[in-house]
This record gives C-alpha cells, structure tokens and sequence, in this order.
C-alpha cells in the first residue's frame, strides 16, 4: 500500500471515528438537556399526570420510587405520566439515589426550588395529580406504602376521565 493510500485509509477511519464521537457527544448533550429542561405541562395536556417532587435524603421517596415505577408500567398505554423532580441542590447526590432505583419515568431536576414554589411544596415526598386538562386534581405530602392504594384510585379515576 503506497503512502497516498494508507494516508487515505486512515484519513477515512479518523472522520468515521469523529462523526462517531460527534454522535455520541449530541446524544449525551440531548440526554443532559432533556434532564435540566425546564418542566412544560402543556406537553403533557391529554394525559394525566403523576408530578412528584423528591430529595435524595428522603427516606420516604425510596419507598415512592418503586411505587411510580410500577404506576408508569400498569397505566402509562392508558394515558398515565409520571415526571419525578429532583430538588437536591447537589446533583451528585441525585445521581447516586437515581443509580440505585434505574427509573424509567421522567426525572428532571429544579434544585433553586422554582418548580416546587409553585406547587407549594411543603414536604417529600410531595405529589400532584393532573388530569388530562392539565388541572390539579390531588396534592398528597409524604408517601407510605399503605397510601398507594388511594393514590391508584386516584390515578385509575383520573384515566377514566376524558
């Protein structure tokens, strides 16, 4: 192979290799983004939504975790939501809790508490139910297992409306 071709060769498999990089850097950066994005319900309108608003030290919020797991996977074909808002002014903290429960849901995270403000948040866990009009229909502060089953009717009445 003569130096004309391998320089070639190589100049090939360098620009294979960055537009690779490049990829895989817009999907990080998209997948970042998403996360930090700032919340929009009027996306959501026509669904219902489960908005729920935790802290990596919540002792509560890991039992909620599995719970809103489980809520997205039975309801979401029926028009359910969840979105959990990370409020943990150290991300570092929120990433380490989120590597333990793998959700599927949408996280997003509002660590200057703006969000929360607005929902009047006065406790974590705290939820709210939106209907598929996008009103606030339930408020719950806290979570305990035997609390699921109020929430999940509530849900479930949520979804029948239309």
């Amino acid at each position: 192979m003569g130096t004309m071709q391998a320089f070639s060769s190589l100049a090939s498999v360098i620009s294979r290799s960055m537009r690779h990089l490049g990829f895989s850097v817009c999907l990080l950066l998209m997948s970042v983004a998403q996360a930090d994005a700032p919340l929009d319900l009027d996306g959501f309108r026509g669904r219902v939504v489960y908005l729920d608003f935790w802290a990596s030290w919540c002792g509560p919020c890991r039992q909620s975790f599995p719970w809103m797991q489980t809520m997205k996977r039975t309801y979401e074909n029926q028009g359910l939501t969840v979105v959990a808002v990370n409020l943990d002014t150290d991300r570092a903290a929120a990433d380490r809790f989120l590597v333990q429960f793998h959700p599927t849901f949408d996280v997003r995270f509002d660590p200057s508490g703006e969000l929360a403000e607005v929902y009047k948040v006065q406790g974590m866990p705290s939820s709210v139910l939106i209907d598929r009009h996008g009103v606030a229909r339930f408020t719950h502060v806290g979570f305990r297992p035997v609390d699921g089953a109020v929430y999940e009717a509530q849900v479930r009445g949520l979804l029948a409306e239309k």
